[in-house]
């Protein structure tokens, strides 16, 4: 049986909003290189901006803001410079660091042929594992998740992932918690 939360029943994302900075663009890379598909439209008064919807599947959606006045992102603070075995993947405290995306095991190098043939820039696989360095060469029976990243137009970093086995087994729970004052 499934854990469930005692305090709140919550059941998944509702929704993510992410900022773009070109709407026609955004829907045209979640539609047709990702295959979401676009559920809602919302035009904001008076020209102020946009607010659009894409099914994610599982019930859970990706939604976009556009605001005719948002400034650039800042890679290397607002969002990261690249992805995660290109380059440098850090962010800002307040910031969203990523969006990793369920996929089947079975499909998952499937679909990384797919984005790379549609010309999208896809990081090398990730095998994690509970190993030093947090990832094998190799696909072992300990990685319990596999990815790859990749970024939208806007430079948004994307993640498609499979978990290898359930969470929460003795073990993956080990570590103290890191405060303010462990930062640099």
């Amino acid at each position: 049986m499934a854990w469930q939360n005692p305090e709140f029943e919550i059941g998944g994302v509702n929704h993510l909003a992410l900022v773009c900075s070109d709407m026609a663009r955004t829907v045209d890379f979640y539609t047709n290189v990702l295959g979401m598909r676009l559920i809602k439209t919302v035009e904001f008064p008076k020209g102020a901006g946009q607010h659009f919807f894409f099914d994610m599947g599982g019930g859970n959606a990706l939604a976009f803001f556009w605001f005719e006045d948002a400034p650039d992102g800042v890679p290397g603070v607002s969002q990261p410079v690249t992805v995660p075995g290109i380059g440098e993947w850090t962010s800002a405290v307040g910031t969203m660091n990523h969006v990793a995306m369920h996929v089947p095991e079975e499909r998952f190098l499937e679909y990384r042929a797919k984005l790379k043939a549609k010309g999208v820039r896809v990081s090398p696989i990730i095998d994690h594992d509970d190993s030093p360095l947090g990832f094998s060469t190799t696909l072992t029976d300990d990685v319990y998740v596999r990815s790859f990243y990749f970024q939208d137009p806007d430079g948004i970093l994307l993640e498609f992932a499979c978990w290898r086995r359930e969470m929460g087994a003795p073990g993956d729970v080990v570590h103290t918690p890191k405060t303010a004052a462990d930062r640099r």
